[in-house]
C-alpha cells in the first residue's frame, strides 16, 4: 500500500494504524514522491490526500489513470462539498473518506476495495472458487461485459471508474427491482455507512451524468426513503 499525506501527524498516525491492521505501508509526504514510488514499486492500493503541495492527490490519480494504471485509489479529503467529491471521482478515484475520519471507516473502505480487485496488501487469503461469469449482461438499453469491465448505452461506450462499473452492474442485474441503501452499500462497499452517509448518492448522481442522454429516458430512479431502481420508463 502507498499512503501519501502531507500532514505529518495524520501520516504517522495512519501509517501506524494501517501497519497494526496488517497492511504493508509505504508512506510519503507529497504527490511527487507518490508518483515516483508508484512507478518504481506499483502498490496494491493507494491512499491519497487531496490537498498536497505541488502535485496534489487529484493530479496523482489523473496521471496514473492516463497511464492506464487501474490500481484502486482511496482519497482522503477535507473538502465536503459534493462538487469536490465528484472532482475526485472524475479524476479516477474509486472511493473517498472525508476528514476528520474514523480509522475504522478507512479500514472498511480499504477492505471493500481490495475484495473487489483481488489485491493483496495484507496477508494472503485462500482463493474461493467462483463461477465463470456470463459474457454480457443487458437491461434497459444497457450492455455490460463484466470480464472486460466495459459498458455501453446503445452504441456509446461508457467511461466508468471501478466503483461506478460495479454499482451499474448491480443495478443492471437487478433491473426493475428496488434495491435499498443498505443492500447496495453491503454489495458494493462491504459496509453500511449509515443513513447519514452521502457516499451512495454521490456515486449515483455521477453515474447518471454518464448514462443520461438528451431526449432519452432516465434509467436510474430514486425511490425516496428506500433506494434506487434501474428501469426504462
Amino acid at each position: 500500500m502507498l499512503l501519501a499525506e502531507d500532514d505529518r501527524a495524520i501520516r504517522n498516525a495512519l501509517e501506524r494504524a494501517l501497519a497494526l491492521e496488517g497492511y504493508r505501508v509505504t508512506a510519503v509526504a507529497d504527490g511527487v514522491e507518490a508518483l515516483a514510488h508508484a512507478h518504481r514499486n506499483p502498490p496494491d492500493v493507494l491512499v491519497l490526500d487531496v490537498m498536497m503541495p505541488g502535485i496534489d492527490g487529484l493530479q496523482v490519480c489523473r496521471v496514473l489513470r492516463a497511464e492506464g494504471d487501474r490500481t484502486p485509489v482511496l482519497m482522503l479529503t477535507a473538502l465536503v462539498e459534493t462538487a469536490d467529491r465528484i472532482a475526485g471521482l472524475d479524476a479516477g478515484a474509486d472511493d473517498y473518506v472525508v476528514k476528520p475520519f474514523d480509522v475504522e471507516e478507512v479500514f472498511a473502505r480499504l477492505r471493500a476495495l481490495l475484495r473487489r480487485t483481488g489485491a493483496d496488501a495484507v496477508a494472503p487469503v485462500p482463493d474461493v472458487p467462483r463461477p465463470t461469469p456470463e459474457r454480457h449482461v443487458e437491461a434497459a438499453g444497457l450492455r455490460m461485459d463484466p470480464q472486460a469491465r466495459r459498458a455501453w448505452r446503445g452504441e456509446r461506450e461508457l467511461e466508468l471508474t471501478r466503483t461506478e462499473f460495479e454499482l451499474l452492474e448491480l443495478l443492471v442485474r437487478n433491473a426493475g427491482i428496488v434495491l435499498d441503501h443498505s443492500t447496495i452499500y453491503d454489495r458494493i462497499w462491504g459496509y453500511d455507512f449509515g443513513p447519514g452517509s452521502k457516499n451512495l448518492a454521490v456515486y449515483v448522481g455521477y453515474l447518471r451524468r454518464k448514462l443520461d442522454e438528451p431526449g432519452a429516458p432516465q434509467l436510474i430512479h430514486t425511490v425516496r426513503g428506500v433506494g434506487y431502481v434501474l428501469r426504462e420508463d
